[in-house]
Order: structure tokens, then C-alpha cells, then sequence
């Protein structure tokens, strides 16, 4: 995808594919420091290791002014250092761990699976955003032929 692409606004009430790229980093690395961390969920957003993250997860306005003008190779390395981030901390898991569960989670509670397949369900979810985004974006026809 090229950087126009990229940084193509649908319109004024959608993101960028750029920043739900970002936005999916974010998310990896706010349930990495959730659940390998111990940074509780009331926290997350005020931990000094979040602060870069809090507008990609937040999207909205925010994302809208300020995430754009990276190739893809930007949001494609950040989201490869977080997989592979999540990816060594999950080797040194056991099942236990992945059924141990959090009573203070927002939603009652839950347990690292449940959170972890979450965050494989928010990638499936914006996955679908991006491809509707692509396909309106300059150049698509193109592309999709």
C-alpha cells in the first residue's frame, strides 16, 4: 500500500488504515502490559509504558489529525515487534497462567485466554475495516482490478 493510501480519510467520522494499524499495536500492547505485567486495567492508560499508545487506541479525532504521513513498513514493524513481543511471553506461559482469572476486569471475570482471543477477534474485526478502506482508497481500482 502506498502512503496515500495509507493516510486516505473516507470520510470525517472514519480512521485512516494507517491508524487502525496503529490502533491494533496498541491493543496488543495494552493487553501485553494487562496480562504479562500485572498493570491493572484501571492503570493501563496511565502507565508511562502506554502513554505513546493512548491516541491509537483512543482513534476519534485525535488519530484523525495526527497519525499519518508513515509507509507501511512503520506500521508493519510495530505490529511484528509486538507479535513477536507476545509471542516469547506466551512460551514462557503455562495453561495455568491462561486460566488464571482476573476478578477486576471491567466485563467481570476473565481469564488471559478470553482476553488474548479478544485481541484476535479486535484484529479480525478492523481487518474488515481495512479491507472496506482499501478499496476506496486512491488507486484501488487499479489494484483490485
Amino acid at each position: 500500500m502506498t502512503q496515500d493510501q495509507l493516510d486516505f480519510l473516507l470520510d470525517n467520522k472514519a480512521n485512516r488504515i494507517g491508524a487502525l494499524l496503529l490502533h491494533l499495536a496498541a491493543t496488543e500492547k495494552l493487553y501485553q502490559l494487562n496480562t504479562f505485567e500485572k498493570v491493572g486495567e484501571n492503570e493501563l492508560e496511565k502507565s508511562p509504558s502506554f502513554k505513546d499508545w493512548v491516541v491509537p487506541m483512543e482513534l476519534g479525532d485525535p488519530a484523525r489529525q495526527t497519525i499519518k504521513g508513515h509507509n507501511l513498513d512503520y506500521y508493519l514493524n510495530l505490529l511484528h515487534e509486538g507479535r513477536e513481543k507476545t509471542l516469547a511471553e506466551f512460551r514462557k506461559r503455562d495453561d495455568a497462567w491462561f486460566l488464571a482469572a482476573d476478578k477486576t476486569w471491567p466485563w467481570g471475570p476473565t481469564n488471559n485466554l478470553c482476553k488474548w482471543f479478544h485481541v484476535c477477534e479486535h484484529e479480525s474485526h478492523h481487518a474488515g475495516q481495512i479491507s472496506l478502506l482499501k478499496s476506496r482508497a486512491p488507486g484501488a481500482k487499479a489494484e483490485n482490478g
